[in-house]
Formats: C-alpha cells, sequence, structure tokens
C-alpha cells in the first residue's frame, strides 16, 4: 500500500450536503439528490465527483461510531463560486498535504477494509499522523455502473 502524498491547494466545490449518521445512512438520498441537477453547475474543473465528509473537527471519517451525526457532501470541483445553482451550496476545502489510496470496485465491505487497513498498518508506520481537515474520496463518472470503477480515497495528513 503505497498512497501518492500530494500537497494539495486550496480548492473549491459546488453541491449539495446532508446532515446523517451511520446508523441512518442517506448517502444515496443525498447522490439522488445531487446527481440529476449536475449539469447546473457551471464551471467545472474536475470530471470526477468528490465525497466528502469530516467538515466538523470533532469529527472524521476514523470515528465510527454509528450514532454521530455529521455532514456528508456530494460535489464537483468548480473554478470559482460564481453562479450557484439554486439549492446547491459551496465548499471551500482548506490547502493541505493528503495521502492517496486507490480502491477498485464497488463493494462496500471491501472499501470500509481498505480504510481499516489504512488507519490500522499503513499510518502507524508511516511518519504521518492524522490532520484535522476533511477527508474525502473522488469518484469517477460512472462509478455507479462499473464494477471496476476506481476511486481515490483522501486521507489529510500532517
Amino acid at each position: 500500500m503505497n498512497p501518492k502524498i500530494i500537497n494539495s491547494p486550496e480548492r473549491k466545490f459546488v453541491g449539495m450536503s446532508l446532515e446523517m449518521t451511520y446508523a441512518n445512512n442517506t448517502t444515496g438520498q443525498l447522490w439522488g439528490s445531487f446527481m440529476p441537477r449536475r449539469h447546473e453547475v457551471k464551471n467545472r474543473i474536475h470530471e470526477g465527483y468528490f465525497s466528502l465528509q469530516g467538515t466538523d473537527p470533532a469529527f472524521t471519517m476514523y470515528d465510527r461510531n454509528v450514532d454521530r451525526s455529521f455532514t456528508k457532501w456530494a460535489l464537483v470541483e468548480v473554478s470559482n463560486l460564481d453562479n450557484v445553482p439554486e439549492g446547491m451550496e459551496t465548499f471551500v476545502l482548506p490547502a493541505g498535504k493528503y495521502a492517496i489510496f486507490l480502491h477498485k470496485g464497488k463493494s462496500v465491505p471491501a472499501f470500509i477494509e481498505k480504510i481499516k487497513t489504512i488507519l490500522s498498518q499503513w499510518l502507524p508506520n508511516s511518519e504521518y499522523e492524522i490532520d484535522n481537515r476533511p477527508d474525502f474520496e473522488v469518484l469517477e463518472e460512472n462509478a455507479r455502473n462499473n464494477p471496476e470503477a476506481e476511486e481515490e480515497i483522501w486521507v489529510p495528513v500532517k
């Protein structure tokens, strides 16, 4: 497991968000609302989609309390925050260092296992520790319909 380590600049996004818990996960509802409207977003600079969580400093992807409320975002990256469609929101991701891991396939258990491996094996044996910034995944355009789809898992590190 060899992630790519990068220093990401500040990034701007437009999309939708929902409050949820892992016990009452409404990710499908969030993406179901966003995807039909995604083409309304102008000045898009990245073809992928961003699934972001951990915007509350007290919550990260590593906090798996099933009853804890958090905000999850369905986003696209944009060059500026002008002309935001009605019913959508903006999000600015602060600059910082990220470890980027590749995950292939649509299996939720395999994805969860990948996160566990990152946290229990890679992180303790690396020179890094988790930074207090949002974590996110970058999904391909047709990820939902492709069992071999690849996604990037971006872990904030310092």
